[in-house]
């Protein structure tokens, strides 16, 4: 291992890079070290490489664990300014190591990093090396609250992954840390001690004043405006708190104050160290990024029409941009081709994507845009000529201002009205003009669901644009900066890895040459084509429809899809098959194996990133799941020492919210809300018995070692261990169904005790975080409130036994047990929001806006919201709904707003007003509470001509007051009746219209 510490030293330093040292107190990470956290703010450039022995207290496994270290060994690198090939440069360090690039499978995964503690966070990837977490690489884009200017690349080595992998061990322990000595030798007995110092023997009293004490201290040093020390006793402020919280010692409340405390000093020391920095004069110089033109493009005309191909070369996307990315490309260049008249019907565009390249390619693009004709309106027809029919001065000012004689002026006419105008003629552009303004424009205005900064101002996007080629024919259009010839790049251990690209048409196939699919269908062909048969091999098979989702995100992780089977031991099978499988498609993204009958054997297919020497690519990824599951065995071992009850205890040392406690309250709010839901639900017998057993038991799994690693198995581990625990079934089948539905389309509760605890673990959600000022705001929901209200509507609308409870008695309910004072205006807004969450469920599933708007008096119960929906796509087809419709939207339309129903059938002075009265009264008195909508259509078919024949007959806003109210009343009184069914004035001719589509 220190052969592996120096041969990267070695390499960073011949990069440029200042060799640091570690920071002289414990740290959680090498970011924490000033080299890296202070240093990367400001303009100043920067370059440090340094060994940072990281701390974690609560990753305490007393040596057992061979995977977790409470002391474990970073290699911190920082760029500043991000110099454009970091990715090769750090795979350069591989090479360094020993790593046989062109045999592994060596990834660039998404991983966005945020430290809120810090103010900090960044988007990048964690480095894969056959399929084992080696380095996490990111570009900073903030730090201490401030935004970083220009942006570091921070790249960290997990260094004792790396030496396993290379020397094939299993076990920390078994490194060769230098000729001679195991990893274990020299720190085992160290790794033991401190493990029990922090989790059994550590003193609370006297960390408890550590933390005080350096919190106070880091307080004079900002006073004393000296950041470097302030900053000195901020880390040992936190490790102090690390400590406690390791030893179980810390609090909810104490938690959440503690973390603020910690930021806000974390903030005022960046915001310092700025400040001294500019104070000095920012000795080391100023590398801020000057803004730069992207655009000189220079490309003589072309005669006859040619494909255009346009490709954008990025760093690895997320899966989930790339083919978005390439759309939009595509449609982007589209309209602007189509705007310049450069497309005809002969034309055809392609998009094809892969996570590093966006191409787009254009057959039979013109050679130039038409000519076209300008008008250029002046002065009024009238006023332009004299009464003799002389041109006037204002249109002899605007003839000379277009230089043309007056006479050449025209007549046009514009709204209606006469102008003298001049019309001149605009001759076409060529196309590669039309492109070299139109490309700027796309790779500048690319923007993705999170998005970020490099060193190339102007540009923003989900990972850096490092280059565009674009190819007219033959023809190369130069964009500055980012044209890096008439080349592409293909996989970066290739050699060469740039190859020329002759003319747009041979682009697609140059790549497939050189081993790059750039078609996602064909992608997505071959890994499923290829898993299958590597299965069959093995006596298995993969679920391709099960594991859709996870097909479609391999397809966009990969550009040249190599399908690998590897094996585990049969001895994990016994763990829970989740487990297994959540490990297998969340972490390492795996297709998982499956027998004739359905059951998991003991394979899986990983896919690589192009050709590798498969045998050592398998047996890296075997190894890798190997360590996961030995980490899932021991977390389930551990778990399985304690009960239910004994697992929930630790909800007490789980912070929801600073205002709202720990998990701790949120499971007994939960309980306490489920049973008045279950109250309105007429829930009873054994029943009842299930569901108290069950709230008793809420969340407890969120404590469990397996859920604190694995968030997804939430509910899954719940049923687990209950069962396992010997509780009775119906109990256990409820705490796994309160978690559902995880997403829309998820399996929603199946039994009523189940259904209920997850419509009070919603409205808990909902109720206490509107009223503690938590709502979501734009793109912002960190706890997951659109999910949680469009669960709250699938559960209410799928369980017949919730339908007597609306939204909004169940927040009222679930608003009686919060900590905080819950205004009605909270409420109202939370009720409002998760109307507005049903809403777009019902449009998800294809129903038309104007029926979606129609119901929305009903969203309070979103079962019969639904219903009605339904109901009113076929009523709208039917001529008798349409004529009840019109006739009530002409009552609705004359009572004025706030006017109260009621009347007095003796004041009735025509014919048509007691008919209309009885006909009412009629419906009135048929009606079944909270009718159906057809039901309601049908006992009302017999309203619309008392409502025609009273407005043909009786003046409604007569001048004798007392006549007009008791007109208004009357229609008031209809109103009321018929406005809690439906919004009738969203029934109109574009409703009619949707439905018989």
């Amino acid at each position: 291992m220190q052969d592996a510490l120096i041969r990267l030293t070695a390499h960073w330093a011949a990069h440029g890079c200042l060799v640091g040292q570690p920071m002289n107190t414990e740290v959680g990470a090498g970011t924490l070290n000033p080299n890296t956290a202070l240093r990367v703010l400001g303009p100043e450039p920067w370059r440090v490489a340094y060994v940072e022995p990281s701390v974690r207290p609560d990753d305490s496994r007393y040596g057992d664990n061979p995977n977790r270290l409470q002391t474990h060994t970073q290699f911190q690198v920082v760029l500043k300014p991000e110099p454009g090939d970091a990715q090769e440069l750090y795979l350069g360090s591989l090479a360094a190591l020993g790593v046989d690039l062109r045999a592994h499978d060596v990834r660039f995964v998404e991983d966005d990093w945020a430290s809120p503690a810090l103010g900090a966070w960044g988007l990048g990837w964690e480095v894969w090396l056959d399929g084992l977490e080696i380095t996490q690489f990111t570009y900073f884009q903030q730090s201490g609250g401030i935004a970083l200017d220009p942006v570091s690349v921070e790249i960290t080595y997990g260094m004792e992954r790396i030496l396993m992998a290379l020397q094939g061990v299993s076990h920390f322990k078994d490194i060769a840390y230098a000729p001679g000595i195991s990893y274990g030798e020299a720190f085992g007995q160290a790794e033991y001690e401190m493990s029990r110092y922090y989790l059994d023997d550590a003193d609370i009293a006297a960390n408890r004043g550590l933390f005080e004490t350096y919190a106070a201290e880091a307080r004079r040093m900002l006073d004393a405006r000296l950041p470097v020390p302030a900053h000195s006793c901020v880390l040992k402020c936190s490790h102090a708190f690390n400590v406690l919280d390791a030893r179980g010692a810390i609090g909810t409340a104490e938690r959440a104050r503690a973390f603020a405390r910690m930021r806000g000093l974390a903030h005022e020391v960046a915001a310092l160290w700025v400040e001294r920095r500019a104070e000095l004069g920012h000795p080391l110089g100023d590398a801020t990024v000057l803004q730069v033109a992207l655009e000189k493009s220079v490309l003589p005309e072309i005669a006859a029409p040619a494909a255009f191909a346009l490709e954008i070369g990025v760093e690895e996307l997320p899966p989930g941009e790339v083919r978005p990315a390439a759309e939009a490309v595509a449609e982007r260049l589209r309209d602007g081709l189509e705007e310049a008249g450069l497309l005809t019907d002969a034309s055809e565009v392609e998009a094809f994507s892969t996570p590093r390249r966006l191409i787009v390619v254009v057959r039979d693009v013109e050679p130039r845009s038409p000519d076209t004709e300008e008008v250029v309106k002046g002065p009024r027809l009238a006023a332009a000529y004299d009464a003799s029919g002389e041109p006037t001065r204002a249109l002899l000012g605007f003839a000379r201002g277009q230089g043309v004689d007056a006479a050449d002026v025209r007549k046009v006419t514009v709204g209606g009205k006469e102008y003298a105008a001049h019309v001149r003629k605009v001759a076409g552009k060529p196309a590669a003009h039309v492109l070299s303004g139109l490309l700027p424009e796309i790779v500048s205005g690319l923007r993705a669901g999170k998005n970020m900064r490099w060193n190339l101002p102007g540009l923003s996007f989900a990972r850096p644009v490092r280059r565009v080629l674009a190819l007219l024919g033959h023809r190369q259009i130069v964009l500055d900066e980012l044209n890096q010839g008439r080349m592409t790049d293909v996989h970066r251990a290739a050699e060469p890895s740039r190859v020329p690209v002759p003319d747009a048409l041979s682009l697609i196939g140059v790549l497939r040459e050189h081993g790059i699919e750039p078609d996602p269908a064909r992608r997505r062909a071959r890994i499923v084509e290829d898993a299958r048969d590597l299965a069959a091999r093995h006596g298995g098979t993969v679920d391709v429809a099960a594991e859709q989702d996870l097909i479609e995100e391999i397809v966009d992780l990969v550009e040249e899809p190599v399908a690998i089977l590897g094996s585990f031991d049969a001895a994990y099978l016994d763990l829970p098959e989740a487990v297994l499988t959540t490990v297998m498609r969340k972490h390492q993204r795996y297709l998982p194996v499956r027998g004739r009958s359905g059951g998991l054997l003991p394979h899986f297919v990983t896919v690589a990133n192009g050709e590798c020497d498969r045998d050592v690519v398998r047996a890296g990824n075997e190894a890798v799941v190997r360590a996961r599951y030995e980490d899932a065995a021991f977390f389930f071992r551990q778990d399985l020492r304690r009960t239910p009850d004994e697992i929930r205890r630790g909800l007490d040392r789980l912070t929801f919210t600073e205002r709202l406690g720990s998990m701790a309250d949120r499971s007994a709010r939960i309980a306490a809300i489920a049973a008045g839901v279950a109250d309105r639900a007429g829930l009873g017998g054994n029943e009842r018995t299930v569901l108290a057993r069950a709230a008793a038991l809420a969340k407890f799994d969120l404590a469990s070692s397996m859920v604190i690693e694995l968030p997804g198995l939430a509910g899954t581990m719940a049923r687990e261990y209950a069962r396992r625990a010997g509780e009775d079934a119906a109990v256990a089948d409820a705490l796994y169904e309160m978690e559902l539905p995880r997403s829309a389309g998820d399996a929603l509760p199946a039994t009523a005790a189940g259904a209920v605890l997850a419509a009070a673990d919603r409205l808990d959600l909902l109720a206490g975080l509107f009223a503690a000022g938590a709502a979501p705001t734009g793109g912002s929901d960190p706890f997951g409130l659109r999910r949680a209200a469009l669960g709250l509507t699938a559960v209410l609308r799928a369980v017949p036994r919730l339908a007597p409870l609306t939204v909004g008695e169940g927040l009222a309910i679930a608003a009686r047990h919060q900590p905080v004072e819950v205004p009605p205006d909270a409420l109202t807004e939370a009720e409002r929001f998760t109307a507005r969450r049903l809403e777009q469920s019902l449009l998800d599933e294809g129903l038309p806006i104007p029926v979606v708007r129609a119901v929305r008096p009903l969203a309070g119960a979103p079962a019969r919201a639904a219903r009605a929906a339904s109901d009113l796509v076929g009523l709208l087809r039917t001529d008798e709904f349409a004529r009840l419709t019109t006739a009530l939207q002409r009552v609705l339309r004359i009572v004025p707003e706030g006017t109260e129903a009621g009347y007095d059938p003796a004041l009735f002075a025509e014919p048509a007003e007691g008919r209309l009265a009885e006909a009412f009264a009629r419906l009135r008195d048929g009606l079944a509470p909270r009718p159906a909508l057809p039901e309601f259509a049908s006992a009302a078919a017999g309203l619309p001509g008392p409502i025609d024949a009273y407005f043909d007959d009786v003046m409604v806003m007569d001048r004798d007051p007392r006549l007009r109210a008791n007109r208004l009343g009357l229609l008031a009184a209809i109103r009321d009746l018929v406005e809690p069914l439906l919004d009738w004035r969203e029934i109109g001719q574009d409703a009619r219209s949707a439905s018989t589509r």
